[in-house]
């Protein structure tokens, strides 16, 4: 089994969350001096200047980043008209975001029933949300909010203007008496001829 390919696909899948050193041991099942010496081989491959990513040590966790030296092309990417529509995955990231701020990325993912990560990070390279704060919730997750940015994309003075939204769930109970009542009146038709 190629453990650096293994550990590469692990720091893409974690995502903006990272993994901590404890982490790729339990997970690949090797020692301390293992993981800090699959971590140098990987990190090294990316050094080359034909790669776009490096890995980086932020917070505790090791995770996949872009080089600094690339920002001016991933800045243009962001401001591009074109590449500026939200898609609608990240529309209803937004909402969830706006109306519950702040908010941990695993509530998110809870509320659309998806993984939001890469939607959250696209949000934040537009400038849309932030990180806010940490969680109290264990592993302390981040927090995000809207921002400024926000508030100007959507034409809005403040949080305050947001349409208010209904979440009257109706009752099982009414679909389950719509339906037997249609099927009393078919039943009813039937008997009739």
């Amino acid at each position: 089994m190629n453990l650096q390919g293994v550990l590469e696909g692990i720091l893409f899948v974690v995502g903006e969350e990272g993994v901590t050193l404890k982490q790729i041991c339990e997970i690949l099942e090797i020692d301390m001096e293992q993981a800090k010496e699959l971590l140098k081989e990987l990190k090294a491959t990316y050094e080359n200047e034909n790669r776009g990513i490096r890995i980086s040590y932020l917070g505790d966790a090791f995770k996949l980043t872009t080089k600094k030296e690339h920002k001016d092309y991933y800045k243009k990417l962001v401001e591009n008209p074109e590449t500026n529509m939200l898609s609608q995955a990240a529309l209803e990231t937004l909402a969830i975001i706006a109306y519950n701020q702040p908010i941990t990325r695993i509530e998110i993912d809870e509320l659309r029933g998806v993984s939001t990560s890469h939607m959250i990070r696209k949000l934040l390279a537009k400038g849309l949300i932030k990180e806010s704060g940490k969680s109290t919730m264990p592993g302390r997750p981040n927090l995000y909010a809207t921002t400024s940015e926000f508030l100007d994309y959507f034409g809005i003075a403040s949080i305050s203007d947001l349409p208010n939204i209904n979440f009257e769930i109706e009752k099982e109970t009414e679909n389950t008496d719509l339906f037997t009542s249609i099927y009393k009146e078919k039943e009813e038709v039937v008997e009739n001829k």
